[in-house]
């Protein structure tokens, strides 16, 4: 299942939201897919009953997080909060884009979260809740947002975080807190080299954003390390830059994984050598998948997915479907194209027919604690930054910054879009 933004009808209306890695914004995002009564083995279930039974099975409770997913300039005092109700909340986690959590406290009655220290400017932080409603059912919900920073200076927030392992086709995105007019100042103060000796290029998306990566992906097992040299160079007219940071991060194993909508197979594999065959469901005819190459950029053991988010809406302007549990998923675009478990359609649509509102769904089972599933084992064997490379649905080719997906531009062009 799968929802991206719209250019005709609803199909192409989204929503864009932050992402702490993206350091920019990333969407809340949400797909369904389900059965089809004359592809999933002749019975009478409709797309619509289907998900009519997913909702009815999912928890009632309602989180709210404050700010709004994808926020900027957020106040540093009072503004976070989390908010559930038709339940208690369970479980609330804040961190920052490093990891570092953030210490607050759950009312008395359970239904409020706030945390007791002040945040910090120009910082991106990441919310994660967790809610029962009467009948002890889960509800997931995760946001992010950034928080005010200074007039007179910028910052740019990036992913990879320090430290950290990705796939091969992790780039160095740098989202700025201000529109950058100095370009060409601005990437003379930032330098991402690899221990592999791969010529890295930057590439301007827009004035606020500007990714680095070399011709082919990375190579395996290398150390990529980025500097930022930035203190002191003025980005805009009046508008000087604060960092001074060296970061590095791992290359990992080479993971490349083909889905292929004819077929309706995914394959996986390792170094060149299929390592694992999936059966999938991808976007339905009405709702077909992005073709290209997609890097992973988030991954949520649970989340939820609302069609509201994203454009797909009943007449009275409810989604079409609102799951609040839905495993194992894996973001691939901003848009909203996730690779994750469906525990809600007939097991005999993986592998035979494409059912989704657009995402690549995997069996799996209610609760994503079910080791046997195929949803399991590809987000248990998946790392932000391994590489997706959907083929043979019949749309458009994925935009290269919907995502972290500029290797769908070609070398050349890549290189054009550096200011040096």
């Amino acid at each position: 299942m799968e929802k991206r933004v719209m250019t005709v009808g609803k199909r192409r209306r989204g929503l864009t939201v932050a992402s702490a890695l993206l350091g920019g914004v990333l969407v809340l995002s949400a797909c369904s897919g389900g059965d089809d009564d004359s592809a999933a083995g002749g019975g009478d279930t409709s797309q619509a009953k289907a998900d009519e039974a997913a909702a009815k099975k999912t928890s009632e409770a309602d989180i709210k997080i404050t700010p709004k997913d994808g926020s900027d300039n957020a106040s540093i005092n009072n503004s976070a909060a989390v908010t559930v109700s038709k339940g208690t909340l369970t479980e609330v986690e804040m961190t920052t884009a490093d990891g570092t959590a953030v210490e607050g406290a759950i009312s008395a009655d359970k239904t409020s979260w706030k945390p007791s220290v002040q945040l910090e400017r120009s910082t991106t932080y990441k919310v994660a809740a967790e809610a029962k409603d009467s009948e002890g059912r889960v509800a997931h919900e995760n946001g992010s947002f950034t928080t005010v920073s200074p007039a007179n200076s910028f910052i740019g927030n990036f992913t990879p975080e320090d430290g950290s392992t990705v796939g091969v086709g992790m780039p160095v995105s740098i989202n700025f807190d201000k529109a950058i007019t100095n370009k060409a100042d601005v990437q003379k103060g930032i330098t991402v080299s690899s221990s592999s000796g791969q010529e890295v290029v930057g590439h301007w998306f827009n004035a606020n954003r500007i990714d680095f990566r070399p011709d082919d992906y990375w190579q395996e097992n290398s150390t990529v390390t980025l500097k930022l040299a930035l203190d002191g160079v003025e980005g805009a007219d009046g508008v000087y830059g604060v960092q001074q940071k060296t970061v590095t991060f791992k290359i990992g194993r080479n993971q490349v994984t083909y889905v292929d909508a004819k077929t309706k197979q995914m394959k996986v594999t390792q170094d060149g050598k299929t390592v694992k065959t999936i059966p999938i469901s991808a976007g339905s005819p009405d709702n077909k998948t992005y073709e290209g190459i997609m890097v992973m950029s988030e991954k949520f053991k649970e989340t939820r997915m609302n069609g509201a988010t994203v454009g797909f809406t009943d007449d009275d302007g409810k989604g079409e479907y609102d799951i609040k549990d839905v495993p194992h998923a894996i973001r691939l675009t901003n848009s909203g194209t996730f690779v994750h478990g469906n525990y809600w359609g007939a097991k005999s649509i993986f592998g035979s027919v494409n059912t989704s509102h657009g995402c690549v769904g995997l069996s799996d089972t209610k609760g994503a604690n079910d080791t046997g599933t195929a949803g399991y084992w590809f987000y248990n064997n998946s790392i932000v930054g391994d590489v997706v490379v959907v083929q043979n649905t019949g749309d458009k080719t994925v935009a290269p910054d919907n995502g972290l997906n500029g290797w769908n531009l070609n070398w050349a062009d890549w290189k054009a879009g550096s200011a040096v």
